[in-house]
């Protein structure tokens, strides 16, 4: 995240531009300058089962080569939402990050989802985190390119925070003229850590265009998930995916899908059910340029600082 001066520092510039009357307009440069077409997959993903999901993941994706730009997988979607995953954790060098790369050069595509990654000595070092397990959103482009985002908020009414490490940073990638929050399932709690500020990360420029959550998220608790979905793209003025997993897991949790595209206002462009699925989604750059110009509520946003 950026220093905390940086957040009061933007509301002090809103501050003086209200009361002088002048507004700062959107740089043109840091919009998207194309639309964005996305494939959400909704899947049943193994339990435990390394190579059989990347498998069956493999299967449900190879049909969108050339036909989207972003391929989103859910959560631990190599072995489903389980602490005893811990001791299969691969590393950065394993089979599941080769993997992403690969189908990123074959669909042309970036594609993305979280998997439990060991992080010990030299690249714990290099990285400037402490050693541990994660749970880590991997971002992988055709060009052999690798992001990452560590979860920061780990789920503790499973014990998720006493059996991995959480994440230290907020992270946005550029992907074909968009910029992408990446979000991991239980962030979606936490709308400050999700923030879209204005003028702070990028001159004249929101931080980020999407944000893009991953999620085992169980079907008892399907209404929330829904409605902050929601509250993100409407609060942060910019487009939300959600994507989920469906079926019941090797504890019996069950899970009902509902992942979702959403435009800035909050309305879906894309919706799943129950099933196993992939839906297909193209977000708008001229509706999404539209809208902050004639709803830039970010002038007026709260100035605050974040604390560990």
């Amino acid at each position: 995240m950026p220093p905390s001066s940086g957040w009061l520092n933007c509301d002090a510039r809103y501050a003086v531009e209200a009361r002088c009357g002048r507004t700062r307009r959107v740089s043109a440069a840091a919009l998207p300058d194309r639309d964005l077409r996305a494939a959400l997959v909704q899947g049943e993903t193994r339990w435990h089962d390394p190579a059989g999901n990347r498998a069956y993941y493999g299967e449900l994706i190879a049909p969108f080569a050339g036909k989207t730009d972003l391929v989103v997988l859910p959560e631990t979607f190599t072995s489903g939402f389980s602490n005893e995953a811990l001791a299969d954790a691969e590393d950065m060098q394993g089979p599941t990050v080769a993997w992403l790369r690969e189908q990123a050069g074959m669909l042309d595509a970036a594609v993305c989802g979280s998997v439990q990654v060991r992080v010990d000595g030299d690249q714990a070092e290099s990285e400037g985190v402490a050693p541990g397990v994660y749970n880590r959103m991997l971002f992988a482009t055709p060009d052999g390119g690798l992001k990452h985002y560590d979860k920061r908020h780990l789920f503790r009414m499973a014990r998720e925070h006493e059996r991995y490490a959480a994440g230290v940073r907020r992270v946005c990638v550029d992907w074909r003229s968009w910029r992408i929050n990446l979000q991991v399932c239980y962030d979606l709690r936490f709308p400050v850590f999700i923030r879209n500020r204005f003028n702070v990360e990028r001159e004249n420029a929101f931080d980020y265009d999407l944000a893009l959550f991953v999620a085992n998220w169980p079907a008892a608790r399907a209404y929330a998930w829904k409605t902050l979905l929601r509250a993100r793209a409407i609060e942060n003025l910019a487009c939300v995916i959600g994507v989920n997993r469906v079926g019941t897991d090797g504890n019996g949790i069950e899970y009902s899908g509902d992942s979702v595209a959403l435009d800035p206002l909050g309305q879906p462009v894309a919706e799943g059910g129950a099933q196993v699925q992939v839906l297909q989604a193209a977000f708008s750059a001229e509706q999404l340029r539209g809208h902050r110009e004639k709803f830039p509520a970010q002038l007026d946003a709260d100035g605050f600082e974040l604390k560990d």
